[in-house]
């Protein structure tokens, strides 16, 4: 019933604007529509991100939205330090941390959070 479709992400945040500024500006993705006072979109390859106010915003204690990024997953890492993005470094079991980048075997993951803590990362697979 549902494979064939696309999915949308929701993000909570509290502060629309700071938001809208860290989405569009430090990520890079598309803002397609701004009209809500409480709502924003934005496009990141064929996927739609909502960006909406709740007071629920950075409740959420595990990642929120994952983008591949495929092989050249240090270079955005990079990229987006550059931009003032921090990295989150977790231990867990079996998993080597290199830089900022976790890496298990040919699986390579980066975390970081958003300005209300919602846990986003890049994987390159």
């Amino acid at each position: 019933m549902l494979r064939d479709k696309n999915a949308v992400a929701n993000i909570a945040v509290k502060d629309l604007e700071k938001a809208k500024r860290f989405y569009q500006d430090v990520l890079g993705l598309q803002l397609i529509d701004s009209n809500t006072p409480e709502v924003v979109v934005f496009k990141s390859g064929n996927s739609m991100i909502i960006v909406y106010k709740s007071d629920y915003a950075g409740t959420n204690k595990a990642t929120s939205m994952t983008w591949t990024v495929g092989d050249n997953i240090e270079e955005v890492v990079q990229a987006l330090k550059a931009k003032g993005i921090t990295f989150e470094h977790y231990n867990m079991p079996n998993i080597t941390l290199e830089g900022d980048i976790h890496v298990d075997g040919q699986m390579k993951v980066a975390w970081f959070k958003d300005p209300d803590d919602n846990i986003l990362n890049l994987v390159n697979k």
